[in-house]
């Protein structure tokens, strides 16, 4: 194994500085009651505090002060108080942190192939490590260029697709449900493409999945949750999982939670077809929820008041969605790989949408770690002086919170019969629909605030939390849907005069209504791309305006000279929560 690359793109730092910082205590945003799990997460941040001056002496004595891309994760302990929750639901937590890992092992086949070859072939542990976080060999905050020497260019179509298959023989192929989200396309002994489901492929690590579901059904003291884990644990081995889908739409007054399957489409950039798979299991906070059960009832009306022609706000969102806040205590597969969700807007499948609406899930612990060690560095660096005081960790999650609910607005179908948005749109469509779900959950804060019903804070609060995020989310590069979606929405803002910026400090300022009326604009020209399925048109906005100008790569230059974190890294796990 070559040795690896340092990118060139980034300046020279004193190693020293990052890991003094990355070494510090975790400022939780939670802690456990039970003394078993505060002391677990004492013992992980100090053997990552001594691994970290381990590794500090290693480059001392290698003559290496260089500051690399494998520093730009901090590292965050997922914690939750579990004082709450009976024996069994513990027990059925450490049932759900296993199914996790099993789909964790799943994604890295489809992500990148064989694990265990990749890892055991590479000797720097810093290198390592970054190959577990990007599950491969190439960095996804940075293009997904191979950060390894002896490995190419990512293939797009990551593990779904023959790497000699092409667009033109895919799209030629005569083929029922080749554009399904649960199987692989291969070639078969004549070296004709042919589908394999999951259920096919994987069939022994997702009947042990399934399995573990079942004993965790039994565990289960709610009947909906019961019913749900029953359903999704028969999906795992038919493939079938809109049923479970279905259920996971009644299934609401738990107090443990789990998403667990192939869900998200993100890996698959040649076509944006095939399903991921991912986990996450999470804690409900009881309080935060309350606060915001309200908001999902106003869907139907902000639909009606959408900023684009009628037809293309037909549609009308189920109301039965709802909106929580979680701990998440474990991340796997797809969820966990580079940047970190810290939102979640399910199920994807159109029908039950269109019929119950989608549940809202705010990963509160997750969201905090991003708003203290990330977006208020960035702050400091890049948003005007006397407009700091409008960061708010309250205007970050409601605009996190409004960026899912606002999946469930626009149209899931195009209205000239091309099929649903998501198909029309081929790989455009994930970046899109993270565009539209941005510029369309301010656009909610902003009418709700009209309304009376958003009472904390104000709307500024919201605008220049909103921008700097897109110097937090524009990071993740051109990989990311959601970092394409942010370069596109800087550009067009910075055209309309959204924001502007001085040249002689580099600090960037809202103005607030041509900021609206941009937040408009941007809105109506996504609607109708999704909802004609004008897939050129669609292609033309992201290749047009996302993309990083000079002076923004000079600005975000800023933040990798004041080392501040891209994203963060988790410590998780059994131990960690104390449970067996």
């Amino acid at each position: 194994m070559k040795l690896f690359t340092q990118k060139s793109t980034l300046c020279a730092i004193s190693l020293s500085v990052l890991l003094a910082l990355g070494g510090c205590s975790e400022q939780q945003e939670t802690t456990s009651k039970e003394e078993v799990s505060e002391q677990k997460v004492e013992q992980v941040e100090a053997e990552t505090t001594k691994e970290q001056t381990e590794t500090q002496q290693e480059q001392t004595t290698e003559g290496s002060s260089e500051y690399s891309r494998f520093d730009i994760y901090a590292p965050f302990t997922l914690t939750s108080d579990l004082s709450h929750l009976s024996d069994n639901q513990k027990q059925m937590i450490g049932l759900l942190i296993e199914t996790g890992k099993i789909m964790d092992n799943l994604f890295w086949y489809q992500s990148y192939g064989d694990k265990e070859e990749l890892l055991s072939s590479i000797e720097d542990p810093k290198v390592k490590k970054f190959a577990e976080i990007n599950y491969g060999p190439w960095d996804r905050l940075d293009g997904n260029e191979p950060f390894i020497d002896s490995y190419d260019q990512k293939p797009k179509g990551a593990q779904f697709y023959p790497e000699d298959m092409t667009v033109a023989e895919f799209e030629a192929w005569d083929q029922e449900g080749k554009k399904g989200l649960y199987s692989f396309v291969e070639r078969n002994e004549e070296g004709n493409l042919t589908l394999v489901p999951y259920s096919v492929k994987f069939k022994q690590q997702l009947t042990q999945a399934s399995d573990l579901l079942k004993q965790a059904a039994e565990l289960a003291e709610n009947e909906d949750f019961k019913n749900y884990l029953q359903l999704r644990a028969d999906a795992l081995v038919t493939d079938n999982y809109q049923p479970s889908d279905f259920a996971w739409m009644d299934m609401k007054n738990n107090p443990v939670e789990v998403v667990v399957g192939p869900i998200e489409t993100y890996e698959d950039q040649l076509f944006g077809y095939r399903a991921s798979f991912s986990t996450y299991v999470l804690i409900k906070d009881l309080e935060w929820s309350e606060r915001l059960s309200k908001f999902a009832a106003f869907l139907p009306e902000l639909q009606k008041g959408l900023p684009v022609e009628d037809k293309y706000k037909q549609e009308m969102p189920g109301t039965d969605s709802d909106l929580n806040a979680y701990d998440v205590v474990f991340y796997a597969g797809d969820s966990n790989a580079g940047s970190k969700t810290i939102a979640i807007n399910l199920p994807n499948d159109e029908k039950v949408q269109l019929a119950k609406g989608t549940r809202r899930l705010q990963l509160k612990n997750a969201m905090r770690a991003k708003f203290d060690k990330i977006l208020v560095p960035i702050a400091e660096e890049l948003i005007a002086e006397d407009q700091r005081q409008h960061i708010t960790f309250d205007a970050f999650f409601a605009n996190t919170m409004f960026h899912e609910v606002a999946h469930g607005l626009g149209i899931k179908n195009t209205i000239n019969n091309k099929g649903t948005v998501r198909s029309a749109l081929k790989e455009t469509a994930s970046a899109l629909e993270e565009g539209k779900a941005d510029i369309l959950g301010l656009y909610m804060v902003s009418k709700l605030y009209d309304k009376g019903e958003i009472a904390d804070g104000e709307l500024m609060d919201n605008y220049v939390t909103f921008l700097a995020g897109i110097f937090r989310s524009v990071r993740f590069g051109a990989s990311s849907a959601h970092g394409k979606a942010n370069m596109v929405r800087f550009n067009y803002f910075k055209d309309k005069g959204a924001f502007e910026r001085n040249p002689e400090t580099g600090e960037y300022r809202v103005n607030f209504n041509k900021m609206t009326q941009a937040m408009n604009d941007l809105s109506e020209k996504i609607l109708v791309i999704q909802g004609n399925g004008d897939y050129e048109a669609g292609k033309a906005l992201l290749n047009n305006q996302g993309v990083i100008s000079e002076q923004l790569a000079k600005d975000l230059q800023l933040l990798e000279q004041k080392q501040i974190p891209v994203d963060v890294v988790f410590n998780q796990g059994k131990d960690i929560l104390g449970i067996k």
